[in-house]
């Protein structure tokens, strides 16, 4: 087994309540433990288009011909952007790897969706397309082209200061400091 070492790992940036329009998404490009590089695209919130944006920012960089792992900090960006992983991982050839704390409260998460959101019932498809959250090494995951042992492995390789792997802890630390909310609504 060969455990995947160039890896991107997206977050959403906050944003305030009441926001309609683009929301900011980071990607950090590591390679082991050293940050290469950052990506930035943007999504519309509650919008459809986060697995387009995704490709085309990981397709568009100068990291895309030895990134080897696409990770995400939850299936969902901006609110309810639902991410495509199979189709993400068709795209761009890489498998994707969907990191959570704790496991998604399916039925408020349907129910948000079918009442509230455009495109709810679509959504609720991706979601349940990309399977259920499984354990694995004291967090939940989703994996599309991604076996389960080397899913963990990775886990295991970059979770190097919290249960979060890197990138990902990375991404949302850079996204939550260019955010002007900063993850809390400003007065």
């Amino acid at each position: 087994m060969t455990i995947p070492t160039h890896i991107v790992g997206f977050d959403d940036m906050p944003f305030p309540p009441g926001h309609r329009g683009d929301v900011g998404v980071i990607g950090t490009v590591f390679t082991a433990a050293r940050l290469d590089g950052v990506l930035l695209t943007k999504i519309r919130r509650d919008g459809a288009n986060s697995t387009h944006r995704l490709a085309a920012a990981i397709q568009d960089s100068r990291f895309h011909g030895h990134l080897q792992l696409i990770m995400l900090q939850g299936i969902a960006l901006a609110g309810f952007n639902v991410v495509d992983i199979w189709k993400l991982h068709h795209e761009t050839d890489l498998p994707v790897l969907v990191v959570c704390r704790k496991r998604p409260d399916y039925t408020a998460i349907r129910r948000a969706l079918l009442t509230r959101v455009p495109g709810g019932k679509r959504k609720w498809g991706l979601i349940q397309r990309a399977g259920e959250m499984e354990a694995l090494e004291g967090i939940y995951v989703q994996r599309a082209g991604l076996d389960r042992e080397t899913a963990a492995a990775v886990i295991r390789a970059t979770a190097i200061h919290s249960r979060i792997p890197e990138p990902l802890r990375t991404s949302h630390i850079i996204a939550t400091g260019l955010s002007p909310w900063g993850g809390r609504q400003r007065v």
